[in-house]
């Protein structure tokens, strides 16, 4: 039955390989069910809320990912927009969490329509592969980043931006002892190296102080993230100036994230087609879109693919099997939530750090001789982890590529597509 719905010898994969890859994704994005309540509280809803909430719809998207797309992709809330509902909407501009939720609703429900009249596949379709190759390069360079600052081996500096952190520190000693087993098992070919890597670091950081097991288990009830937030929902500002700006920038970020995660992801999972575009890319599109608007009538911020999902396609996830997974994996965390929110970023950080060396690979396809083509690739490669921004990345490369092969003379490399994203993405840098 399995085999029949997610096609799982066809894509040369099995049950078995699918299941560890969901694990491992799952472990490497469970982080969000502790970081979304702290962001999205700050905002006045409860903590227990938005728990759920995010447990849910994660749930929810990354099911309805597998089975409709059929592709290894996780889904969660997203991190940045949920601080921009949070500390910029709701503290900043002064609106009320319910207004918010409006925001994010109707973002989604433009990327249903978006998707459903093919303008998100046009937009994906459009890119030149070089850039989509440069996409997967440029999220390894950010999911690295992200490893390495989980778990404290790099940190912030005033002065050169990033600097190593305290080598004394438990964190960042259990970091490198995780990156240290998740690359000798690698090297070894060990099955489920990855999942192995952050199990053990887990453990390791027990008597180190840096995992901390709680003293009990406290069940919490799904029906605490269906608090009849939907009801809630301010309706009154929805014609007013301020809501037109927060939907467009949900709009814009929700858009270029999935875009640039879907390529990425599915680049380094080898599953692109031939002309190099996301299979069932509509599908995906729509399941993502859907999940967005299911998860603001449950209470939480946009909801997206993660780039982390990468780490379970290096353990061998190729189909939505991988996904549905994940998701079941959200749902049990709802009756367990302890049990994996001791999992400490410097356990998780190996994967990451792992799977952006794999992402790095496709650096090598990219055509470095034709300079149109390179700048646009490198632009896209540096901005994404040094603007800690996927979507930042694919617009700057975007723009770039029109503007470079414009001034060249090159018009027949473009289409209409590429030259309507690029007067777009200058509009959105100058008044977003």
């Amino acid at each position: 039955m399995l085999d029949k719905i997610f096609k799982l010898r066809e894509n040369g994969t099995t049950v078995r390989q699918e299941i560890i890859a969901g694990l491992t994704t799952f472990m490497a994005m469970a982080y969000i069910l502790a970081l979304n309540p702290d962001i999205l509280s700050v905002a006045g809803a409860s903590k227990e809320s938005i728990f759920a909430a995010t447990a849910l719809a994660s749930f929810f998207g990354c099911v309805l990912m597998g089975l409709l797309a059929n592709l290894p992709i996780g889904l969660a809330p997203s991190m940045g927009l949920n601080t921009f509902f949070a500390v910029t909407v709701v503290l900043g501009m002064g609106h009320s969490y319910q207004f918010a939720l409006v925001a994010v609703f109707l973002s989604g429900i433009l990327f249903m329509l978006m998707s459903l009249f093919n303008i998100r596949e046009a937009i994906v379709n459009a890119i030149p592969k070089n850039l989509k190759i440069s996409l997967s390069v440029g999220i390894g360079l950010f999911i690295t980043i992200v490893g390495l600052k989980s778990s404290g081996i790099i940190v912030g500096d005033p002065n050169t931006l990033l600097t190593m952190g305290e080598l004394s520190n438990s964190s960042v000693i259990l970091g490198f002892i995780g990156i240290a087993i998740s690359a000798i098992l690698l090297v070894l070919k060990v099955p489920g190296a990855i999942l192995i890597s952050i199990i053990a670091a887990t453990i390791i950081g027990i008597p180190m102080g840096v995992t901390h097991i709680p003293d009990n288990f406290h069940p919490i009830s799904a029906s605490i993230g269906l608090t009849n937030q939907f009801v809630g929902f301010d309706w009154m500002q929805i014609w007013t100036f301020d809501m037109l700006i927060v939907v467009l920038t949900f709009m814009f970020v929700a858009i270029f994230d999935v875009v640039g995660t879907l390529i990425g992801v599915c680049s380094s999972a080898k599953i692109l087609d031939k002309d190099g575009n996301v299979p069932n890319i509509k599908k995906a599109l729509f399941s993502d879109a859907v999940t967005t608007t299911v998860g603001a009538a449950m209470g939480t911020s946009t909801v997206g693919s993660y780039v982390e999902s990468a780490a379970g396609v290096i353990a061998g996830g190729r189909t939505g099997l991988t996904a549905v997974t994940i998701g079941v994996l959200f749902l049990c965390s709802l009756f367990f939530a302890p049990l994996f929110l001791i999992i400490p970023g410097a356990a998780t950080c190996c994967a990451l750090i792992m799977v952006g060396l794999f992402m790095l690979r496709g650096v090598v396809n990219i055509d470095f001789d034709d300079l149109s083509e390179a700048i646009p690739a490198y632009l896209t490669i540096i901005f994404i982890p040094l603007s800690y921004s996927i979507a930042n990345g694919i617009m700057l490369g975007i723009i770039s590529y029109v503007l470079i092969n414009i001034a060249v003379g090159q018009y027949k490399k473009l289409t209409p597509m590429m030259v309507v994203l690029a007067l777009l993405f200058i509009l959105k840098f100058i008044w977003l």
